[in-house]
């Protein structure tokens, strides 16, 4: 009768798994209960965390090293703590100093506002401040290292390139301007009211070294104090940090610090005068060679074709 006595079909029904209890066995995959899953998720956001802090000492140290190299090698920034430039760099301007160029041979020019190391009296001594804490001024000294903070021990200045070696400056033409090798100078960026020099002179600056000035002439020891010093007053090229580029902070006095176009005229008027190929700056000849070197194997080529 019916189906009663016959075989169940596999797959017809589905299979009673309880137990005599009434119970169903626990050995077969459960779903995790909603507590389960709560404790999961705090466990994966704990590892995450914990991962996050782990990784926070490695990404301030690269951050640390990239500063380091940058100092060292690209671009260190300088704060300007006098007004010997003005009205072209203020009290207080931060500017950016290109360290690169010069491992690349690259020499200061005319025109160029440089940074360099005190060559010894320029500078007057530093007042003695007030000591503070260990650790505070461990803080300091880490960040000054890597370029964060300005040192108090060093002595640099920063003035503006008026002759190179071989040049002879002079002090003043009949209508008081300064003349480089017989060539007078327009100087728009001198201090509102600054005569070009009320100090006479005539140095011939030997190979190697430089002649500097401040913008802001009435207010700048340069080199025109110190003409009575060994060399007349020039500064070595070996103590030049770098070259200023760009005023960076703050974003009011932003600007690019490009050679004067007086300074453009004499570089023109010294190579019409040597009468010679100008040939590329340091830094671009290995790319001028290559370049040269590929001309020749491709014309090398085409003729053993």
């Amino acid at each position: 009768m019916g189906n009663r006595g016959r075989p169940r079909a596999a797959g017809s029904h589905r299979v009673d798994t309880r137990l005599p209890t009434g119970t169903r066995p626990t050995t077969g995959p459960v779903a995790p209960g909603r507590a389960e899953r709560r404790r999961t998720a705090k466990r994966i956001k704990r590892r995450r965390r914990g991962k996050a802090v782990r990784e926070v000492p490695l990404l301030i140290g690269v951050a640390l090293l990239i500063a380091l190299v940058l100092k060292t090698f690209l671009v260190q920034a300088f704060v300007i703590p006098s007004g010997s430039m003005e009205q072209t760099i203020r009290i207080g301007d931060r500017v950016l100093v290109d360290k690169l160029t010069p491992w690349f041979g690259s020499k200061p020019e005319r025109g160029d506002v440089v940074v360099f190391s005190d060559p010894g009296g320029w500078l007057p001594p530093g007042e003695a401040g007030g000591e503070d804490p260990v650790v505070v001024k461990q803080i300091k000294e880490a960040m000054t290292f890597i370029g964060l903070l300005p040192s108090d021990g060093e002595q640099d200045l920063i003035k503006r390139v008026v002759a190179v070696g071989g040049d002879t400056v002079k002090c003043c033409d009949q209508q008081g301007r300064i003349t480089v090798n017989g060539k007078a100078l327009n100087e728009p960026y001198l201090h509102p009211g600054n005569a070009p020099s009320q100090i006479e002179f005539e140095v011939k600056v030997a190979p190697g070294r430089l002649f500097v000035m401040g913008d802001h002439r009435a207010n700048s020891a340069d080199s025109r104090y110190h003409l009575d010093d060994p060399g007349h007053g020039t500064v070595s090229e070996d103590l030049v940090v770098g070259r200023a580029m760009v005023i960076a902070w703050p974003l009011g006095h932003w600007r690019r610090l490009e050679e004067p176009e007086t300074f453009a005229e004499l570089q023109e008027q010294s190579r019409e005068v040597q009468g010679s190929i100008q040939l590329p700056p340091p830094a671009e000849l290995p790319l001028v060679m290559g370049v040269v070197g590929l001309r020749r194997a491709w014309g090398r080529r085409q003729r053993v074709e």
